[in-house]
């Protein structure tokens, strides 16, 4: 079941022209949002926040705005049935919504962390990073690589080599009594989640430095994590490069700071 123009369907078949631009080009914005409580109000789900990020990229392109009374009764047709769902916006503001489950293994993921590979090469850049489009193929492309080596993420690298975000999240690293993420202007994905961790860890008192992860900062990291609005915080234990296996902490007391902000805002 999903929503597609302004309808729910039954079925698993999404008939389009065959010029369409989102089909022969991925002419389309999209965000993926975790549903708490089946709300659209929760503060964890923060509907706003997707909501708008997917407006400023639709103004920058100078596309079409959906119906936002339609957008919004699609995902609440939805919610009810699925605990994540895609929102996608094509070029003439036609709306379309899928739903799906939570990863199976995500507490243990959560818990215990995971292994990531390096993709380093620049040629695995996302296209337009500041936007989520869906043209996602680099970054699709870098996690299957990174299956293929036993890992379960990517880490995408920029064009001087410096560790930008994952194929599907951004990074954390934590050193020296603060929190050092990579800056904006890297090339990365404003990430709905690491906005609200950036004001609430501020607000907290703590410490958030935006740097580039160069290779002097990698080697004096003590912890490094992901975050997305649907795994929320995920470890990374072990990364695989190229020349050496780099290891970090995955149970570091640290990585309680941002789990907090889940708790407290749920």
């Amino acid at each position: 079941m999903f929503w597609y123009n302004g309808q729910l369907i039954q079925g698993n078949s999404l008939e389009l022209v065959i010029d369409d631009p989102g089909l022969i080009y991925g002419a389309t914005v999209f965000t993926t949002l975790r549903v708490y409580h089946q709300s659209l109000e929760h503060p964890l789900t923060n509907w706003k926040g997707h909501c708008d990020r997917i407006l400023g990229s639709l103004q920058a392109f100078g596309w079409q705005l959906p119906d936002q009374k339609q957008l919004q009764q699609g995902a609440e047709a939805l919610l009810s049935l699925f605990p994540v769902l895609r929102i996608t916006i094509f070029p003439d503001g036609r709306e379309w919504i899928t739903g799906r489950y939570l990863p199976v293994d995500l507490t243990q993921r959560q818990q215990q962390g995971i292994t990531a590979w390096l993709a380093d090469t620049p040629e695995l850049i996302r296209s337009l990073p500041a936007h989520k489009t869906g043209n996602y193929l680099t970054a699709w492309l870098a996690l299957q690589q990174a299956q293929q080596q036993g890992a379960q993420e990517a880490i995408l690298v920029d064009v001087t080599g410096n560790w930008v975000e994952t194929s599907t999240g951004n990074l954390w690293g934590w050193q020296d009594g603060c929190w050092w993420i990579p800056p904006l202007i890297a090339g990365i994905l404003p990430g709905t989640v690491r906005s609200q961790l950036i004001n609430w860890l501020q607000k907290q008192g703590l410490v958030v430095r935006e740097t580039a992860w160069d290779k002097e900062r990698l080697l004096t990291l003590e912890a490094i994590a992901y975050t997305n609005s649907v795994v929320e915080v995920i470890p990374i234990h072990t990364i695989l490069t190229p020349h050496q296996s780099l290891t970090y902490e995955s149970s570091h007391p640290s990585l309680e700071q941002l789990r907090s902000w889940f708790v407290e805002a749920g």
